[in-house]
């Protein structure tokens, strides 16, 4: 294993490390252990019932790039691969789609770089949510970031940042354009990628059932974390909070192996911009973080060991 490889495995394992730290730091593991056994696991259990479906649509939305190409997955095999995908993620971070397709080659012979690439496609689809996702918030919270910037920056500093960014992101757009080597190509390629993934899904046969459940993921998601915050007494967050702390979260989970230390840190420092107090944040966080984990080590040992006695008769 090369130098690259290990310090893609190790770096988000030390940044968790430090960030278990930090949020310790904030409030000690005796009262964190406190909010755990004193949190109303009803409504966790009903942000865990829209986690589950979010992944059972995951695998049904799967089919609809599979089948153009001949292929025809048993549900089961596509469901328990996507939670072993989940599960490897915990370990090893965009390992879980190498082993998704691994899957899907030994048990339904599709083979590894054709699997693949529909995983790639799926996931340009959920970036493009994603970003969705962040615009509408941007939007819905635009009064209240505004508020914020006037607060804590001088005016006179946010008119000088925006025409800074507006004058980088136009010299750094010209400079993709004419690049033909580097790091300017490789942006370059990646967003030609992007645009190909996007235009492609309004060509597929089935676009509209693609997209209603790329929209059904994302909702259930949201949805998740929303279900969620009623099990920690006393918190109260507007929409609003609840969008920008999933956004937080979100890139916490992309940053570190399945969110370790990461998740609790980005959602406190989040939910304490609309006044939630710190140890309360950090605590939901930690439960948010805590319940979701459980959830894909639970389900995706289940289908470890599921896959090959759910397949034993396969010729």
């Amino acid at each position: 294993m090369d130098l690259k490889k290990v310090l893609k495995i190790i770096l988000p394992l030390a940044l968790g490390g430090f960030l278990v730290w930090y949020s310790l730091s904030i409030i000690p593991l005796e009262e964190l252990i406190g909010y755990f056994k004193e949190a109303n696991y009803w409504w966790i259990a009903l942000g865990l019932f829209f986690g589950v479906l979010s992944h059972l649509s995951r695998a049904y939305r799967w089919k609809y790039l599979l089948e153009p190409m001949g292929y025809e997955p048993k549900f089961v095999n596509s469901v328990l691969a996507v939670l072993v995908g989940y599960f490897v993620n915990l370990a090893i971070p965009r390992a879980g789609e190498v082993s998704r397709a691994t899957v899907m080659t030994n048990y339904e012979e599709i083979p590894f770089e054709k699997g693949f690439g529909t995983i790639v496609a799926e996931r340009i689809a959920d970036l493009v949510m994603m970003l969705s996702i962040i615009t509408v918030t941007l939007f819905v919270q635009f009064d209240f970031i505004y508020e914020l910037l006037v607060q804590k920056v001088n005016p006179i500093k946010i008119g000088v940042i925006l025409i800074v960014l507006v004058l980088g992101f136009v010299f750094f757009t010209l400079y993709v354009k004419k690049a033909k080597s580097g790091f300017g190509l490789k942006i370059k390629n990646f967003i030609l990628s992007l645009s190909e993934g996007v235009t492609s899904i309004f060509k597929m046969k089935h676009k509209w059932s693609f997209i209603f459940h790329t929209v059904f993921i994302w909702a259930m998601y949201i949805a998740m974390f929303w279900a969620t915050v009623p099990s920690i007494e006393g918190l109260s967050i507007p929409f609003g909070g609840i969008l920008v702390g999933f956004i937080a979260g979100g890139f916490a989970i992309a940053a570190t192996n399945g969110g370790l230390g990461a998740y609790p840190a980005a959602v406190g420092a989040a939910l304490t911009l609309f006044s939630v107090d710190e140890k309360i944040a950090v605590a939901f966080g930690s439960v948010m973080w805590a319940s979701q984990t459980v959830m894909i080590v639970v389900f995706g040992g289940l289908a470890f060991l599921l896959l090959p006695i759910y397949n034993k008769n396969k010729n």
